[in-house]
């Protein structure tokens, strides 16, 4: 049994510090980068970037697949991937944001295609991994929580750091740019400044865990043949797992919500509510600030009921918190004049972001163990792997949608004021789309059944 202590804890957790920041200037930034800056189309941009993001979902399974058969006997099953795909999104990042406006179109669109697949592939190689060796680490119901707690703390962090620390770093207002988020070096400083970032995340995480590698290796429980034919049997036995599908549909839904987010809400923040860069960062950053000061509230509440309990009181949190947005776009001036009248938003909405980000992930490292006493095989990597296919299909499907919706609302970057039309339809789009979200994915999540008591008797069966 490997001896976990909090250093350990928190050291692995800090491996997904850099990742979030990563994936959240992609996704917080690069459509308006590739749109407002650059002056590219957005349904251009959007079919670019969803099919980017398709690619990265698809490669995710396989990816599980690939670490959860590898026989290495230096790195295990996970350490080489985190060198190999940490590595490439180092060098990637750096590329992606360097593209000059003065370049010819094609040379932009062709070298943002590649840049994007290639920084895409190494997140993948990288998370896929990472993430199943959260649920290796321990069985402990108590401790198993908090791993996957402390790990999405670090990646709300790292959410933080890419969309408010950034933007007041590099985005100020200056008298070329009083709308600071146009001003293209900002994009080419953040590069260098979270590629470091991402560096230091990689090696804490690799330092703090290494040592795990030879008790890791006994965890193994399956000894067979790997293949093509193996590798889409393990999917349909992952699918077929009525628990596991609970979870991967609901973290699906409710994805959509973060991912309309992510992908409109520098649109909706900077056009419909006026917001310029230091009210973004304080009202993007105080909601993602309360999902992480809230972790101890979802420990808390794990320890007191089921998971699946728990779940569903973050998304009724989460629904509350959509409709009073709603009723913010309506009153969009009022609320631009006063901006605190999102403080309930950011208060409710944050809270139950907490629990959305963290409960999931521990819920499927059960489900994990479930199947492992059906079948003798432990496969972290393509349940995780699937899992988060399916969170990059909801990111796939909003970047594609907002792309085409920014054209059919009549955004033009070209304007020195959007149509009223423009910057209602932004927010409605934002607050109802994730209003829609958060009602599926309870319903989703109500077909989830394992408990603390049957997950108490598989540990006793496993061992």
């Amino acid at each position: 049994m490997i001896n976990l202590s909090n250093r350990h804890i928190y050291g692995y957790g800090f491996g997904n510090f850099g990742y979030g920041i990563i994936f959240q200037i992609i996704a917080t930034y690069f459509v308006f980068y590739a749109t407002a800056v650059l002056g590219l189309s957005g349904t251009v941009i959007g079919a670019m970037v969803g099919t980017g993001v398709i690619w990265d979902a698809l490669s995710d399974p396989i990816m599980g697949y690939i670490s959860d058969n590898t026989k290495n006997k230096k790195y295990g099953r996970r350490h080489l991937y985190l060198w190999i795909g940490g590595f490439s999104v180092l060098i990637t990042n750096l590329i992606l944001w360097n593209l000059h406006a003065s370049i010819p179109h094609w040379m932009q669109v062709g070298g943002m295609i590649i840049a994007l697949l290639l920084i895409k592939t190494g997140m993948t190689v990288y998370i896929t991994p990472y993430t199943a060796l959260g649920a290796e680490i321990t069985d402990d119901h108590i401790k198993r929580a908090k791993v996957q707690s402390v790990k999405m703390s670090f990646f709300l962090l790292g959410i933080f750091v890419a969309t408010a620390v950034n933007m007041l770093l590099f985005f100020k207002a200056t008298p070329e740019y009083p709308i600071g988020q146009l001003n293209p070096s900002g994009y080419r400083y953040m590069s260098v400044f979270t590629t470091a970032l991402m560096a230091v995340s990689m090696f804490v995480v690799l330092k703090s865990t290494s040592h795990m590698i030879p008790e890791l290796k006994k965890r193994i429980v399956h000894n067979h043949n790997s293949g093509l034919k193996d590798f889409f049997t393990s999917l349909a036995k992952a699918f077929a797992h009525g628990d596991f599908r609970a979870v991967v549909l609901g973290y699906l839904f409710t994805n959509l919500s973060s991912a309309l987010l992510s992908t409109i809400g520098l649109h909706v923040y900077t056009y419909t509510f006026k917001m310029g860069n230091m009210q973004i960062a304080l009202i993007a950053g105080s909601q993602l600030l309360m999902a992480v000061v809230s972790q101890p509230f979802w420990l808390w509440l794990n320890k007191s009921m089921d998971k699946a309990k728990a779940i569903r009181l973050g998304l009724m949190m989460s629904i509350i918190s959509s409709l009073y947005f709603i009723g913010c776009v309506f009153l969009r001036g009022l609320t631009a004049e006063n901006l605190w009248i999102l403080l309930p938003f950011i208060l409710l909405g944050g809270t139950g972001t907490g629990g959305l980000a963290m409960l999931p992930q521990a819920m499927v490292a059960d489900t994990v163990d479930a199947h492992a006493l059906v079948t003798g095989q432990r496969q972290e990597g393509v349940y995780y792997g699937t899992l988060t296919l399916t969170y990059k299909l909801s990111q796939s499907f909003a970047i594609l949608f907002i792309g085409i919706v920014l054209d059919w609302v009549g955004f033009d970057t070209a304007l020195a004021a959007q149509k009223a039309f423009t910057l209602t339809s932004l927010g409605l789009i934002l607050g109802i789309g994730s209003l829609f979200s958060f009602g599926a994915a309870y319903v989703s999540y109500s077909h989830y059944h394992l408990n603390r008591k049957a997950m108490d008797a598989i540990h006793k069966q496993l061992t």
